[in-house]
């Protein structure tokens, strides 16, 4: 497959402009007739989180790799995007303004929602929230923070990826909270991975092109 061209825009969001990069589709993916299109939430935006961020790239570009449209974008008050940080509840509201261009734009009648760190609790409560979301994906997710502990069951599949040595989030604690979970989520365990994966992107790539198939295959 060709390298897809990365698209950088600027669309309205809810507290002011939103700074939107959009991954085309590879021909031919796993799920490219799944008319689904993904979108990448970023870790935390007062400790330096963008959609530039070397996890969100990653994700993006596996979704893509796999046939599907995916877009990175910049929470509220980070980088372009206009507005100020919002404790993670206004920025559930920039993902869906984001899902609503994104879905206009390519035609696309389901979600994958992508989360890595602060960003995956976007995309957990984005999950609950809105419409046609077909699957959600939590990179090393702060579990004890974000509602996550208030959740028992999501309405799509989820992936939880969970960082072994991870210095920053209790990986026992996601565990734990996965437990909980009915139905139970999708783990993808890396023993050796640090909460930021330096030297395991390729490891996290790999697993998670095997396994996304996998889980949003039809019934």
């Amino acid at each position: 497959m060709s390298a897809a061209k990365e698209e950088r825009t600027i669309i309205a969001g809810p507290a002011g402009d939103l700074e939107v990069v959009v991954r085309p589709a590879a021909a031919g993916g796993a799920l490219s007739e799944r008319g689904s299109c993904a979108l990448v939430c970023h870790p935390h935006p007062v400790f330096g989180g963008t959609m530039d961020n070397k996890v969100v790239t990653t994700l993006a570009r596996i979704y893509a790799e796999l046939g599907v449209p995916a877009a990175r974008f910049n929470f509220r008050g980070v980088g372009a995007s206009g507005g100020q940080y919002d404790k993670g509840r206004g920025e559930v509201d920039d993902l869906a303004a984001v899902a609503d261009w994104l879905q206009q734009r390519t035609g696309a009648s389901g979600l994958l929602l992508a989360g890595f760190s602060f960003g995956s609790g976007v995309a957990s409560n984005g999950c609950l929230r809105m419409p046609g979301v077909r699957h959600g994906l939590f990179v090393a997710p702060p579990v004890g923070r974000y509602n996550f502990a208030a959740v028992t069951s999501y309405p799509c599949p989820l992936s939880v990826v969970v960082a072994g040595q991870d210095e920053l989030v209790d990986s026992a604690q996601i565990l734990v909270w996965a437990k909980t979970l009915d139905p139970a989520p999708q783990l993808v365990e890396l023993p050796e991975a640090s909460h930021f994966f330096h030297g395991q992107l390729a490891v996290l790539r790999e697993r998670l092109l095997a396994l996304l198939p996998q889980q949003l295959a039809e019934p």
